[in-house]
């Protein structure tokens, strides 16, 4: 037997051997007898020395286990001379496949289809409005949306943005150039009849398109551009965000913001019954509404300016030209926060209320919820859009819960919810959403958080009459999401306004057409913003309220 540096004699460390980057020798030693057979020259002629522990140090290897570590190799020389015959094979298949197909798309180029003279003319039409059109001839346009060949005839699922259509080519149809080529996402149009699908089989609308002609619109790349490769369901959420125009096509985010468009409506149809006006008070402005450390500020023409935090104090400038008013338009908040309930741009449903106590707001809040929900759920596309997205929804019934901020203090502490360091949430301080989310998870039930501490409220709530250390603010809370609403009723007294400017340090002066409403006739007003997302994130069962925008904007993100 050689020296312990002989090319013979082969080291193994259970312990601190590495199969990769081991050489064998004893410094750096293999893991396994394993691997010291497989890159031995000769493996008759090798001695291993294996060592269990550091302290035991090399042993030669037993002959139980120096036979069981050949056999082990015998089995993988012989699974990668399988393999290696597999993978040539395979390779020789698509050899030959790709030569057939090549020979296939060649003979292809000269199959021309032509419209058949004999049949009548095919009215264009939009794939939602197709089911009092079965059994006659019809021309449809959209995207490939799925593409299946299946024993010589394609199957393909056709969308166009109003609905799904199947459509069935066979015969010359499916053996064109345009046919063997075609991609996911090409746009064509299909002609042919519409028929009810046969007995025991399933198409979107119960009816399937069986093709006569068809015709390539614009054809979507294949190969490594392919609109798979793009993106698919183990794409990371940055690639989703890039690709987020691709990603829309998808049928989970196509509808959630077709329901969103539709909750939209039916906000703006609630106030139309209520006779309240929409106004689009402007978004660039120089005042600031919910403090200064939001705002995000640009050059206006040589003067600051912000993009607006809300529409608010714009609202209540209208309530004596044109009674109760609101708006739908967006807001923005700098704020540097990833949490998945913020944004940085976010559509912002605000109004404002004349001659109203709060009571009369909290009414009008409940009312509005419910009676958007009972439209959303009243509409077929849409509620089965919600039934899909989140099964569990339970449609919010009314009176919602009432409670008071002091009361959820007092719930916080009776059910030992403490902030990070242990100690208790006083009264005075505001709620942070990780204990307000704990709480309105646990009740599980909309609740109206009412009267909050006027220290942790905007400079233009109003004080409550029985306690001035109160306002009279609710938030509406909402299990899953947390807060959607914040309103309360607005100071009508010119020296109280006066007083809340003084106590958050703003200057008046850019604020005197908002001041003027004191001045010229003030009366009792309140209003509420609610944020879109959220409504939606809640009744959709979304986990962040980046999933029901179009295209998200929050910190790090502004494109595409």
């Amino acid at each position: 037997m050689g020296s312990e540096d002989s090319p013979t004699n082969v080291y193994v460390c259970e312990v601190q051997g590495d199969d990769t980057e081991g050489t064998g020798t004893a410094k750096m030693p293999y893991k396994t007898p394993v691997r010291a057979l497989e890159l031995a020259k000769n493996p008759e002629t090798v001695v291993v020395h294996v060592r269990k522990t550091l302290t035991e140090g090399f042993k030669e290897i037993s002959g139980a286990a120096l036979k069981k570590a050949k056999k082990t190799v015998d089995i993988n020389v012989k699974k990668a001379q399988k393999n290696a015959e597999r993978a040539a094979a395979e390779a020789a298949e698509a050899a030959k496949k790709a030569e057939d197909d090549a020979v296939k798309i060649e003979a292809a180029k000269s199959i021309v289809l032509k419209h058949d003279p004999s049949l009548p003319a095919a009215k264009r039409l939009k794939i939602h409005s197709l089911a009092e059109h079965r059994g006659t001839r019809i021309a449809v346009s959209g995207w490939v949306h799925r593409l299946r060949d299946q024993k010589g005839m394609f199957f393909i699922v056709l969308r166009d943005g109003t609905g799904y259509l199947q459509c069935i080519l066979s015969g010359k149809l499916c053996q064109t150039y345009d046919a063997l080529t075609l991609t996911q996402e090409s746009t064509i149009t299909v002609y042919g009849t519409l028929t009810e699908v046969p007995a025991g089989k399933t198409a979107p609308g119960g009816h399937e398109l069986q093709a006569d002609y068809w015709e390539v619109v614009g054809k979507a790349p294949g190969g490594l551009d392919a609109f798979t490769n793009k993106i698919n369901a183990e794409s990371d959420k940055s690639v989703l965000l890039d690709q987020r125009h691709l990603v829309l096509r998808g049928e989970t985010v196509s509808q959630v913001l077709k329901a969103r468009a539709f909750v939209l409506g039916a906000f703006r149809k609630f106030f139309e019954k209520r006779r309240v006006v929409e106004v689009t008070p402007p978004l660039m402005v120089q005042t600031q509404v919910e403090g200064g450390s939001t705002l995000f500020k640009f050059d206006y023409y040589g003067e600051e300016a912000y993009l607006t935090q809300s529409s608010q104090l714009y609202l209540e400038t209208c309530l004596p030209a044109f009674g109760d008013v609101y708006c739908i338009a967006e807001s923005f908040r700098a704020e540097k926060s990833l949490t998945r309930r913020h944004l940085s741009q976010y559509s912002h449903c605000e109004a404002e209320l004349a001659f109203i106590d709060f009571d009369d707001l909290l009414h009008f809040i409940e009312d509005m919820v419910v009676s958007v929900v009972d439209q959303v759920m009243a509409d077929p596309e849409t509620s089965a859009a919600v039934k899909q997205l989140n099964p569990n929804f339970v449609p919010p019934q009314k009176p919602f819960r009432r409670m008071n901020y002091s009361d959820a203090i007092a719930w916080l502490d009776a059910n030992n919810v403490r902030k990070e360091d242990g100690s208790k949430y006083e009264f005075g301080e505001d709620i942070p959403e990780a204990p307000e989310r704990v709480m309105t998870d646990t009740i599980n039930e909309p609740i109206l958080l009412c009267r909050f501490p006027a220290e942790v409220k905007a400079f233009y709530m109003k004080r409550c009459p029985e306690d001035s250390k109160l306002t009279e603010s609710v938030d509406v809370l909402m299990p899953g999401v947390g807060e959607i609403v914040g309103g309360s009723m607005r100071i009508s007294d010119l020296e109280e306004l006066f007083k809340g400017y003084e106590r958050e340090g703003i200057d008046p002066s850019p604020y005197y057409w908002f001041t003027d409403q004191r001045r010229f006739g003030t009366c009792e007003h309140g209003g509420f913003g609610l944020g879109i997302e959220r409504f939606l994130a809640w009744m959709l069962g979304r986990w962040s309220v980046r999933d029901v925008c179009l295209y998200p904007r929050f910190m790090g993100r502004c494109t595409p």
